[in-house]
């Protein structure tokens, strides 16, 4: 792989992972909610998510999607009331009066690894969005699957230090409000966060 084509490749991941999408959505309303203590559980939970994505795609499950409408609608639609879920449990937490200073919900790091997880691994678009992606930038003149295998680390490269800035600033957004009402609200904002993820997840449609 040239220098040129993987300076391209990086561009462009760069800016499909700055574009707010259900995943990007859903890390900021977690983080939002229940702050800093969920950037690692979040940022771990999107990779993995991703890679079995990517897995997925390169042996077929993108290729079937783009040709299934029920299996695409299958996902979706799960994806969609899973995020409907998560607002839901986010809008009603209540933070605790007492404290002198702001503590986040309590949520345990496996509840947020697995909800990052599940949104990013089971989007379809996604999915269907890497079979059609990574083979643009593999040559067929030499072996491919260590293209790929630089492609694919180098997209977990780049989501990670994104996906990252973008939980470190909502959660040091939460950490800055100190009072219960603010908290509340802050609490409430997330949960619109992931309200929107869904609304945004159940708009896609197969290419």
């Amino acid at each position: 792989m040239t220098l040129e084509i993987w300076i391209t490749f990086v561009s462009v991941v760069f800016i499909f992972a700055i574009i707010p999408g259900p995943t990007v959505i859903l890390v900021l309303g977690q983080a939002i909610s229940y702050g800093k203590k969920s950037v690692i559980p979040l940022v771990s939970g999107v990779l993995i998510g991703d890679f079995v994505a990517m897995t997925l795609s390169l042996i077929g499950l993108g290729a079937v999607l783009a040709t299934s409408a029920t299996l695409f609608l299958i996902l979706k639609w799960f994806g969609v009331g899973y995020l409907v879920y998560l607002g839901i449990k986010a809008w009603r937490e209540i933070p605790e009066r007492s404290l002198p200073s702001m503590s986040a919900p309590t949520i345990s790091k496996a509840n947020m690894f697995r909800s990052s997880f599940l949104v990013t691994a089971l989007n379809p678009k996604d999915i269907v969005f890497f079979v059609a992606f990574l083979p643009q930038f593999v040559s067929p003149e030499v072996a491919a699957a260590p293209q790929l295998l630089i492609l694919m680390v180098t997209f977990l490269g780049v989501v990670s230090i994104t996906i990252t800035s973008f939980a470190l600033f909502a959660g040091a957004v939460r950490q800055k409000i100190q009072s219960f009402h603010a908290r509340r609200r802050l609490n409430k904002l997330g949960g619109g966060a992931m309200f929107g993820a869904a609304a945004f997840a159940s708009t896609m449609q197969r290419s």
